[in-house]
């Protein structure tokens, strides 16, 4: 084979575009310089002297990594020249340059450090600018080359690199002149583009199978009912709450005697209590604002205590969770002093107080 052109196929079969899921993408670009040492020239009976006046070599190439360690390189590479004379006193000036494809491994080893081997084929032209030009040939044909490196990054992108590569088979098939093999030791300075972006855990899903704010992973109420306010340990909140029960209870004129229509409110009071074993009672009496203030004080009195000892001897609630307080004139439903005013106010009013305790409500 000849031409490189098979292997810039091969090349052109490497996908152009970056994943989009990462930003250093897998392209680079670089230049290498170094020093070239050809051989067996030195060693050919043909030669009578042998030196290197232009030893140095260089490159430039560009790189595709197909992942983290492995990566195709396309390049040029001029290998600088040497020279000899001949045994009949001719100056040779002899070189080899091309196209270069070869196959890139990585190995990242110390925080910013890698070492690198590669292998590949070189489509050379090999000239011999003999005689100061005045006798010129050239051939071409494909020669491999493998080499190795160490390499340090300054940046994620801007990596450099030592490198030695080791020629083979550059050689002039069509005068069958030369027969040659190359050492080459350099320095290469290579641009990776974009920038590297740290790809975050994978999020674990964590369910709430009651909605209520907890993760299942936490909750110590795994069924806590919809709408109830829950603490951080994802059981319900509880809290305390009260009622009130009112009743009405009628006396006559300057009586402390309980009307007897006035005993199913009381009942009524008594039932409910039964079933709030907790509640407790204030019983409130109060008299129309007929006669003297301090009498109907001690009248309203008398009548609240009527309707605790109903509570008590008639329908057995103890005495401790009653209480009775009169409060005469004091507090009307309706002002005055008329008939309708008067009838109103000789009244009885039994608040009773539970203390429940419940959920609380979102």
């Amino acid at each position: 084979m000849k031409h490189l052109s098979k292997y810039v196929l091969v090349a052109a079969c490497i996908p152009f575009a970056a994943s989009a899921a990462q930003e250093l993408t897998p392209w680079y670009l670089g230049a290498g310089l170094g020093v070239n040492n050809y051989e067996p020239v030195c060693d050919l009976k043909t030669m009578k002297t042998c030196h290197d006046e232009n030893p140095y070599a260089w490159d430039v190439f560009a790189g595709y990594m197909l992942n983290d360690y492995f990566g195709v390189e396309l390049g040029y590479r001029n290998l600088g020249r040497t020279q000899w004379t001949d045994y009949s006193n001719k100056l040779n000036d002899v070189g080899a340059k091309g196209m270069t494809l070869g196959l890139v491994g990585v190995w990242p080893f110390a925080n910013d450090w890698s070492l690198s081997a590669e292998v590949g084929a070189m489509d050379y032209i090999l000239s011999n600018n003999k005689q100061w030009g005045t006798e010129y040939y050239s051939d071409r044909g494909v020669g491999s080359y493998f080499g190795a490196g160490i390499g340090y990054n300054f940046t994620e992108n801007l990596k450099l690199q030592a490198k030695y590569r080791r020629y083979e088979n550059l050689d002039d098939d069509k005068w069958n002149t030369l027969d040659l093999e190359s050492n080459y030791w350099g320095l290469e300075l290579s641009y990776r583009f974009g920038r590297e972006v740290a790809v975050p855990a994978p999020v674990a899903v964590i369910l709430d199978s009651d909605n209520d704010g907890v993760p299942d992973n936490i909750d110590a109420c795994p069924d806590t009912p919809a709408g109830y306010l829950v603490d951080a340990n994802g059981c319900t909140v509880m809290v305390e709450s009260v009622q009130e029960l009112a009743i009405d209870a009628k006396f006559a004129n300057n009586s402390a005697v309980l009307d007897q229509t006035s005993y199913d409110e009381v009942s009524v009071l008594a039932q409910f209590m039964n079933q709030h074993p907790e509640s407790s009672v204030v019983i409130k009496g109060f008299a129309s604002n007929v006669g003297n203030a301090d009498y109907n004080m001690t009248l309203s009195q008398k009548r609240a205590e009527a309707v605790a000892k109903v509570l008590e001897e008639k329908y057995g609630i103890a005495a401790n969770r009653i209480s009775a307080k009169g409060y005469g004139i004091t507090q009307p439903l309706i002002a005055g002093s008329s008939a309708e005013a008067n009838a109103a106010n000789r009244r009885i009013e039994a608040h009773v107080t539970v203390v429940e305790v419940g959920p609380a409500m979102r």
